[in-house]
């Protein structure tokens, strides 16, 4: 496989990339075809879960009202389309998945660092909420066919026969799609991401008339100090952070198929800031709908379907869910551990073949088993969590501040030593003593629970001081480095061409 310019001077010698850091998916994008469409589909997919529902009703059950809760989540929600459309612009660019855009700043060999922190996160995420996709699916049959209780009496490696039977058919239908490669991915965003909306306007009219049209959007079931409500206000932005950091890190996975960066920006906003603020003012009117109706916050929207009373309408219901979770599965959980595992071994691993081993290795660790126990949950997966932030922090200072965006695509493709991302032995340590610190300070952040009042700004503490870290370690290089090129498209800003057409196809 060449990674050469095709419009590259007669006579010039071909770039050949080492085939142990390249193949056709870790390769710059050939096919851009990700329109604005798709990826606001795909932040559908992504924000419309049981999860994001839970955690906006939540904040209003905790002493938040609606106004506050609307208002913290849409500034968060700014904020990661903010960060979204840096790491968007790096794989738009250049056209590389999040391994190979780590290479940049942690080397040829070691960016398979974050790439494997990434990819043990999803995989592990990637089972849990297949698990509770499993649940929901659960219901739903048990509702349509009483008899199948008799299904959940006997357990097997923790999960009863009815739950092996349903995980098992989501694990088939989500394997099934991935076997397909990302452009399966993409027609599947577009349809399961508006899927969730029906039954969310629909839930909405009914709990309103239930409700005679007037709910309060200015009082909340625990009313809290206003000091108290700040205090919630600004940790409601902090968790939106942590949360969509995952995504922010790897981003870049799907915006290389975006044709442009305008593309990206513009699918962006309306996924962002108006479709996830959107969801989440559904949420909380439903959820203040409840206690006007109820008598009780209901928080989970599986649970106020089966208020209906309608075994078809909670089948339904149960069904669109399932459906919203494996969406939100797959871009968050799959795509990202492919490409990650495909990193470690390119010559052996395309992005098929590695989305195969994560979706086996997401069936046996058990996920139900992970899910009920804290410990794993808490400390294991939060921990590592905590390191997303400091990843997401090297690396964006990396791009933007030391190098100034100028990369040589072909020489992420170089590992022989001299090459400009080889540094030492294939990493970076300037990257690695930026992040360890980092990660560890906001994994006791996360933690410990002496730091549960800053806990909320893990996520944007070690970003924070990683990227600090970094510009101290790194000004010398960012002194010897030539000045950013005039736009007017002189001589020297033809270092970065070959990488900028590879990027364009």
């Amino acid at each position: 496989m060449s990674l050469a310019d095709p419009t590259a001077a007669p006579g010039k010698t071909e770039f050949v990339p080492d085939p142990r850091l390249t193949n056709e998916d870790l390769a710059p994008a050939g096919k851009r075809n990700w329109k604005v469409f798709d990826l606001f589909a795909m932040w559908m997919s992504d924000v419309h879960n049981l999860g994001n529902y839970t955690f906006a009703a939540g904040l209003l059950v905790l002493g938040m009202n609606v106004w506050q809760v609307f208002t913290s989540l849409l500034v968060g929600f700014v904020l990661i389309y903010i960060g979204m459309n840096w790491m968007g612009k790096i794989g738009q660019r250049h056209g590389v998945p999040f391994p190979v855009v780590s290479r940049i700043s942690f080397g040829v060999w070691g960016a398979n660092i974050p790439a494997l922190i990434r990819a043990v996160i999803a995989i592990m995420w990637y089972g849990i909420q297949t698990y509770l996709a499993s649940v929901a699916v659960n219901v739903m049959l048990l509702a349509a066919w009483p008899g199948l209780e008799s299904w959940t009496h006997n357990s097997f490696l923790g999960l009863h026969g009815l739950g092996w039977m349903s995980f098992i058919a989501l694990w088939l239908v989500q394997a099934m799609i991935i076997s397909q490669g990302m452009e399966s991915v993409r027609k599947f965003q577009d349809f399961c991401g508006p899927a969730i909306w029906i039954v969310m306007i629909a839930l909405a009219i009914w709990i309103l008339a239930k409700a005679d049209w007037t709910i309060s959007l200015t009082s909340t079931p625990n009313p809290v100090s206003a000091g108290e409500q700040w205090r919630q206000w600004f940790g409601a932005i902090g968790l939106v952070l942590a949360t969509y950091g995952t995504l922010m890190l790897n981003f870049c996975d799907f915006s290389r198929f975006a044709p442009s960066y305008k593309t990206v920006k513009r699918g962006n906003f309306w996924g962002l800031p108006i479709n996830s603020t959107a969801f989440v003012v559904v949420s909380v009117i439903v959820t203040a709908g409840s206690i006007e109706v109820f008598g009780k916050a209901i928080t989970d929207p599986a649970h106020l379907v089966a208020e209906i009373g309608n075994t078809w309408v909670l089948v339904l219901g149960a069904l669109t869910f399932a459906i919203a979770t494996m969406g939100v599965n797959i871009v968050a959980n799959f795509v990202s551990p492919a490409y990650d595992l495909a990193n470690v071994w390119p010559q052996k691993i395309t992005f098929k073949v590695g989305g195969m081993i994560s979706t086996v290795a997401a069936l046996v660790v058990t996920p139900w088993n992970l899910f009920s126990n804290p410990t794993v949950v808490n400390y294991f997966l939060g921990g590592l969590g905590a390191f997303l932030g400091p990843l997401f922090g090297v690396i964006m200072l990396d791009y933007f501040w030391v190098k100034r965006g100028r990369i040589d695509v072909n020489q992420l493709f170089n590992a022989e030593p001299g090459s400009p991302y080889y540094y030492r032995k294939g990493v970076n340590p300037k990257a690695l003593w930026a992040f360890l610190p980092s990660a560890a300070v906001s994994a006791v952040l996360a933690l410990d629970k002496d730091f549960n009042a800053v806990a909320p700004y893990s996520w944007f503490i070690g970003t924070a001081m990683a990227a600090g870290l970094y510009m101290v370690l790194c000004r010398s290089e960012r002194a010897a480095a030539e000045p950013e090129p005039p736009a007017s498209g002189s001589a020297s800003a033809s270092a970065s061409a070959s990488g900028e057409k590879l990027a364009e196809g």
